[in-house]
């Protein structure tokens, strides 16, 4: 056979083109999972066959938290108007636990009433994009993002308010956006403080900073818990798990635990059961 070597470059250059071209965008069934990872590189919605959560009943100490959030998910779930809802307060305090076990909750009494869309901070600015697939899905969607907040310099929190319900379409009516933050007012301090003392108009650049929060018609604070919720988040979780400790023993343990750790918290009683079940040889698995 004889060789061409201006077909041979021909075949280089057209390897060499398909390599730079960019990948086919992935097909996005929501049909198929009932919890789902943006990706917005790819633009890709990666399903979630088993989400890591706790279960509703075991979040203690949050119980009125967690009754709004369910009603107003409830009703959303039913095609009702809700509320965008921001979790704000101290860390480990059941935030981001509350939104997946509320999302599993609904979907319990009502199968594949409602699906889950976990967005990552660094990707709010592709939220456009995300809406824009949800919105013809026809499947009720909760779009959540953990860990919410703005530092200087950001100005990626613009589109997220735009979107939320500025912008010309608005927020679909099958998407809700719920959030969870440190922050009330998801902008340091500091930060707003800057503004107001740069900004030609101070009160106008703090309503700028300050606005964002009141696209959340929902705002549910949450807070260190006290000693007597410790150790009742800490029983739950030893009944719930089978772990056959003499009470007076689990709370002296637990409360070292605490102690060690400077704090107490939903999150902090979850490390505690998770030493204690290793130091018994027992096994823990969420449903």
């Amino acid at each position: 056979m004889t060789f061409d070597p201006t077909l041979d470059a021909l075949n280089r250059i057209a390897a060499a083109l398909d390599r730079l071209a960019p990948p086919e965008s992935a097909s996005n069934d929501l049909s198929g999972a009932d919890a789902f990872v943006w990706h917005a590189e790819g633009r890709w919605l990666e399903p979630i066959v088993a989400v890591n959560r706790i279960e509703l009943a075991l979040l203690k100490g949050i119980d009125h938290q967690a009754d709004l959030l369910v009603d107003n998910t409830r009703r959303f779930a039913d095609g009702l108007p809700a509320n965008n809802a921001l979790l704000w307060g101290a860390r480990g305090t059941g935030k981001s636990s509350l939104v997946k076990a509320v999302h599993a909750e609904i979907n319990h009494r009502q199968p594949g009433s409602l699906a889950l869309m976990e967005i990552h901070r660094e990707d709010i600015p592709s939220l456009p994009q995300l809406l824009g697939l949800l919105r013809p899905s026809g499947r009720q969607c909760m779009v959540f993002c953990d860990d919410l907040s703005f530092d200087g310099g950001d100005a990626s929190y613009k589109s997220l308010k735009a979107v939320l319900e500025g912008g010309i379409e608005g927020r679909p009516d099958n998407v809700i956006f719920y959030a969870t933050s440190n922050r009330r007012h998801l902008m340091p301090r500091d930060m707003i403080e800057n503004e107001r003392s740069t900004a030609i108009n101070p009160a106008e650049a703090v309503e700028e900073k300050v606005s964002l929060s009141d696209r959340f018609g929902l705002w549910l604070g949450f807070h260190v818990c006290d000693q007597d919720t410790y150790f009742e988040i800490v029983e739950g979780y030893a009944d719930r798990f089978g772990l056959d400790v003499d009470t007076a023993q689990l709370h002296a343990e637990a409360k070292e635990w605490y102690a060690t750790r400077g704090s107490r918290s939903g999150r902090v009683a979850w490390q505690f059961i998770q030493d204690l079940a290793g130091r018994l040889g027992k096994q823990i698995k969420l449903d």
